[in-house]
């Protein structure tokens, strides 16, 4: 029998405080410690539940990371903050002996001279680089396990074992008809997911998987209408970099796989006029004597995602389009999603739904690996395990198509 789960928690933001709501309700783990820079938030996060400790980390320090790691005996490490920090968290998980789990990949770097047709450094390039250390040490680094990546990488699995006999496209679609408003009740730019890595993703050249190998297109590219479920209806969604692309072509079968964001001419248009003005850049500038990173300023002065949600109402839909030919040889086209409804998510955890919809994959993925449902060693996507691990699980999303 394996030891009991002891988890480090790096970010008690908005993702981080829906995990540790939705986490509460779970009897899989001995301790939750939730580490912030921010030591009380941290703390405000752990009044949640007694199994849980707040603590203080500099998650840009792989060696403060692995401090915390052995000081509470952990075994397994969820990293909540933005991808930046992620290769810091993740080396300071194997340098400690822990397990890890996050849901993005390591980042990206353009092609120096063709950027919007190469890949440079892709997604996840440095974790998979060191694959054979972590599988060596016997130790997991589940990545891109969040909704998107995450269960759309699910999803990818589920379609390829029991719906399809060859798979045409893997196209993860995502759409939303939130609105966030004011004291007066005015609709208001805000947000509903870290503006960080909304920029990051967004304005870094898309990624598509065609024919065996991955090329990159311009920002927004491709647009397409897409009819989302549930009442949320038509949006235009556009090319994306998203880790799902990265991801799925490993494990799945497919001849193209992409990812498109319902943003809305607004956003696109904040966007575009963010990068030129120079304000999605990441290099600090000095400001008065004082040293910033314009992006930093930007996140830090809209809304915090995690307060938005009294003031939004709607709904997000996160899934995956799948065509090709189903198991009887036939042509098919099959949606698989997962919508969550603000209100809902509001009234039950008390968390937005965007951020609740993040949150709830990992902590479904650690109660798996708890129990010994999921099992692996090495740098793996959530493609890499049995979306159907046993008879009596079925998925509880919805489907719809032919």
């Amino acid at each position: 029998m394996s030891d009991p789960m002891r988890i480090l928690l790096v970010g008690a933001g908005g993702v981080g405080s829906a995990f540790c709501a939705i986490a509460a309700r779970r009897d899989f783990f001995e301790v939750i410690v939730i580490a912030d820079y921010d030591e009380s938030r941290a703390e405000k996060a752990a009044a949640e539940d007694e199994r849980y400790v707040g603590a203080q980390v500099d998650a840009s320090s792989a060696d403060s990371v692995a401090a915390l790691c052995r000081e509470h005996r952990i075994t397994h490490v969820m990293n909540a903050v933005d991808p930046v920090f992620d290769m810091s968290v993740f080396d300071g998980a194997f340098a400690a002996g822990a397990d890890y789990l996050d849901m993005a990949m390591s980042l990206s770097r353009p092609h120096p001279t063709s950027p919007y047709e190469k890949t440079g450094v892709k997604l996840g390039d440095e974790q998979f680089a060191v694959a054979s250390d972590w599988e060596a040490a016997g130790r997991l680094a589940l990545v891109g396990i969040g909704v998107e990546p995450g269960l759309s990488d699910v999803f990818a699995r589920y379609a390829a074992d029991h719906l399809f006999s060859e798979i045409d496209e893997l196209g993860t679609r995502d759409g939303a008809n939130l609105v966030v408003t004011d004291d007066e009740g005015n609709e208001i730019f805000a947000p509903s997911f870290s503006m960080w890595t909304t920029i990051e993703e967004c304005l870094n050249p898309p990624v598509i998987w065609q024919d065996g190998e991955w090329f990159t297109t311009p920002p927004f590219s491709e647009p397409e209408v897409f009819d989302f479920p549930e009442g949320i209806g038509p949006v235009e969604c556009v090319n994306v970099e998203h880790e799902e692309v990265l991801l799925m072509p490993r494990w799945v079968e497919c001849r193209r796989a992409t990812f498109k964001y319902g943003l809305g001419d607004e956003f696109i248009n904040i966007l575009k006029v963010l990068h030129t003005l120079g304000l999605d850049s990441t290099e600090k500038v000095r400001v008065k004597g004082v040293e910033v990173s314009p992006r930093d300023v930007v996140a830090a002065v809209l809304p915090d995602p995690a307060t938005v949600g009294p003031r939004m109402t709607g709904k997000t839909c996160a899934g995956l389009w799948v065509t090709g030919r189903g198991k009887d040889g036939a042509e098919r086209s099959t949606y698989l999603y997962h919508v969550v409804d603000n209100e809902w998510t509001m009234r039950e955890y008390g968390h937005q739904c965007v951020v609740w919809q993040t949150a709830i994959n990992p902590v479904v993925a650690l109660e798996l690996l708890s129990r010994g449902t999921w099992q692996g060693a090495g740098v793996l996507g959530p493609e890499a395990f049995d979306a159907v691990p046993s008879s009596s699980c079925s998925p509880s999303t919805a489907a719809r198509g032919g």
